[in-house]
């Protein structure tokens, strides 16, 4: 299995028989309004460009996981492109009506901790709660992924979520090979953050059974965190050796 990081949470899992696309935001830079005004710069997002070998990438794509509608992880790009290639969506109960009305080709809808057949193999949908406090609710639904692939790791995409009873659920229970996490920190002009803080990134790390794969970080002007405060943190807690921190454009292999 290679995972091919793209850009903030978009991200290809490829495999021998598939090629599976994760919130696709493909659009150009400073297409999104900026998500905060005051606590950080009001800068329009994304903040960097795709970079130059996504479009090879994306050719190959087979079918996409969408985890939830907020524009950093489906935006206009995003859905002309799963329209225009009418790319198979798979995506959770509650926004399939959403999506449907986009036009997308909704292949499977998943509800929580609901095992389906995927491609062969399993998926499961794992709730996500998307910030500390009373924010989480203003954010609406997440659905993280567990996806099993014969002959091939098992991946938990986790999504924008911060650590809770359900994520330390799948990185125990499922034991998955490979499990994504959210890492910039993002935070709106009120409220707690909306991803999991340095701390609970850190216990992420600690608990995953099998490789980490960080990402959401340095495309958005509300995700403060660095790839370097993030690489500094997890070398001081001996965390290093087991999380890759791509950089856009590159791809980690899983043998």
């Amino acid at each position: 299995m290679k995972i091919h990081h793209l850009r903030n949470a978009t991200l290809v899992i490829e495999t021998e028989e598939h090629v599976i696309l994760v919130d696709p935001m493909l659009g150009k830079r400073k297409t999104i309004a900026p998500f905060t005004i005051f606590r950080y710069k009001p800068k329009r997002n994304p903040l960097v460009a795709l970079p130059k070998n996504s479009r090879e990438i994306l050719s190959r794509v087979t079918h996409c996981l969408i985890t939830h509608l907020h524009p950093d992880h489906i935006d206009k790009a995003g859905e002309v492109f799963l329209r225009r290639k009418s790319i198979p969506v798979i995506c959770s109960a509650k926004d399939e009506k959403s999506l449907s009305l986009r036009g997308l080709n909704i292949m499977q809808t998943l509800n929580y901790w609901e095992p389906q057949p995927f491609l062969g193999g399993r998926i499961i949908g794992i709730p996500a709660l998307h910030g500390y406090g009373f924010i989480a609710k203003l954010m609406g639904n997440v659905m993280g992924f567990y996806v099993e692939l014969t002959n091939e790791k098992s991946i938990y995409i986790s999504s924008d979520t911060i650590f809770t009873d359900d994520v330390q659920k799948a990185l125990i229970e499922l034991k998955p090979d490979i499990a994504t996490v959210a890492c910039g920190t993002a935070r709106l002009d009120i409220g707690q953050p909306l991803l999991m803080r340095m701390n609970d990134i850190l216990k992420f790390a600690a608990l995953a059974p099998g490789k980490v794969f960080a990402n959401h970080l340095e495309a958005l002007n509300h995700c403060p965190t660095t790839r370097e405060e993030l690489r500094r943190a997890l070398t001081e807690n001996n965390l290093l050796y087991k999380t890759a921190i791509p950089s856009d454009g590159t791809s980690v292999e899983y043998l």
